[in-house]
């Protein structure tokens, strides 16, 4: 069903339009003293409305509707604005200015400074449920017939507002933009210029706003501190970056530019860094499960958050609470997989040195290639009831460090088994693997 522009009459346009000009009018006059009859009378006088009128529609003329804006590049960059939707063929598989669809923030640039950035929130009064661009779009006779009844200039307004809709000249690049040489044979290439898009910038700087600091944030933030339930989560964006555009100038960039006070949030992309400490056997010890994995950092996270949430959703036994145990709990394998894969690339026959105390059954799981070499290793090795000890043991700490005294939570044999029979799953499939290798 389209929109009813012919109910609207010249008397409703004009009533916004003349108390858009008014209201704008008596701002200035309320900064001025009582000494200043000069400044009032210039004041008033700018603001008839055919002389206010004229000057918006000539700065209306300098505005452009962009997405993607130029002067991110460089503050002083002259080339051209761009106005697109994107790439549809792109698809999904990346997220670009077509992934905002229909829910896409258009930007506005000027080429004359931020001063015209004014006739912008002139062009947004609202006329029932239209703007005053939509009038202009849309050719609204109303719109015309309201200005006509001010100056005979109403078709010269009307053009230079539609304006605002069009690219200025020719695109053009400017010597302070950002560009790209981009080679497509032995002498030749394509200068490439890397246009900001900040439509998209917007959208993703009012999510992460909207995600750190609306008042649904703020109270489920709350409500994890106090340790209660809460109807849904939040997000959280470690490692972000704050840049920042346009100094105390920002308009001079762009509208939504000033809009976000100059912000652009920088979310990490790059692959994590991969930072290994050297692989120590695990000496000096009767199990490692007393010194070695137990010790690791990131064992004592996964365990302190299982732990954590376990107490959270004590008494809640439903489909989510048993996949979110169930995802803390296969960290906690994870970690325990990892530290004996690393072990496990250790020269073979570590853990016959004098040094090592590990009882028998840890050796075959975590020195299981030492059993080429060592014959009586071997026989002890292929037995494989070693597999079912790691497991128990593994289980009886699990459990320990579940019920840590003053903060733990009531486990027992059910536990346990439950522990002892995921880890020897996991165990057996890894072993089916790596014979499979």
């Amino acid at each position: 069903m389209g929109r009813d522009y012919d109910s609207l009459t010249p008397e409703e346009v004009w009533c916004a339009i003349d108390g858009f000009i008014k209201e704008r009018l008596q701002l200035k006059l309320d900064k001025l003293k009582d000494n200043q009859d000069v400044e009032r009378a210039r004041i008033l006088a700018a603001h008839e409305p055919e002389t206010w009128l004229s000057v918006t529609a000539r700065r209306a003329s300098q505005l452009q509707q962009i997405t993607h804006a130029i002067k991110y590049s460089h503050p002083d960059a002259r080339g051209s604005n761009l106005f697109s939707l994107g790439n549809q063929n792109v698809g999904q598989h990346y997220i670009a200015t077509h992934s905002l669809a229909g829910n896409m923030t258009f930007d506005v640039a000027s080429s004359a400074g931020a001063e015209p950035l004014g006739a912008y929130s002139f062009l947004r009064v609202k006329v029932r449920d239209f703007t005053l661009l939509d009038l202009v779009i849309e050719d609204n006779k109303a719109l015309y017939e309201a200005l006509s009844k001010v100056s005979d200039k109403a078709d010269v307004w009307m053009e230079s507002f539609a304006s605002f809709m069009n690219s200025k000249g020719a695109p053009a690049t400017h010597t302070l933009a950002k560009q790209i040489y981009w080679p497509i044979n032995k002498d030749q290439y394509h200068l490439l210029v890397p246009m900001f898009p900040s439509s998209l910038v917007h959208a993703v700087w009012t999510t992460v706003r909207e995600h750190r600091f609306s008042d649904e944030t703020k109270a489920a933030r709350k409500a994890r501190d106090s340790k209660s339930l809460y109807a849904h989560g939040y997000h959280e964006y470690p490692n972000i970056v704050v840049q920042k555009f346009g100094g105390s100038n920002q308009q001079n960039v762009s509208q939504l530019n000033s809009a976000r006070k100059g912000e652009n949030y920088l979310l990490p992309s790059l692959p994590p860094s991969w930072t290994s400490a050297q692989v120590r056997p695990p000496l000096f010890t009767d199990s490692v499960f007393i010194s070695g994995f137990t010790s690791r950092r990131s064992v004592g996270e996964a365990i302190n958050e299982l732990r954590s949430y376990l107490q959270r959703v004590a008494g809640i036994n439903n489909k989510p609470v048993r996949e979110g145990r169930a995802r803390r709990v296969q960290v906690v394998f994870d970690e325990l997989l990892q530290y004996a894969g690393e072990l496990w690339s250790l020269e073979p026959g570590w853990s016959a040195q004098d040094d090592c105390r590990l009882n028998m059954d840890e050796q075959c799981w975590l020195d299981p290639q030492r059993s080429l070499e060592d014959e009586a290793f071997a026989t002890r090795y292929q037995q494989g009831d070693w597999q079912d000890a790691v497991c128990r043991r593994f289980a009886n700490w699990f459990n320990a460090r579940l019920a840590k005294a003053g903060e733990g939570l009531p486990v027992g044999e059910d536990e346990a088994f439950e522990w002892r029979r995921l880890l020897d799953r996991e165990m057996t499939m890894l072993h089916r693997e790596l014979r499979h290798d």
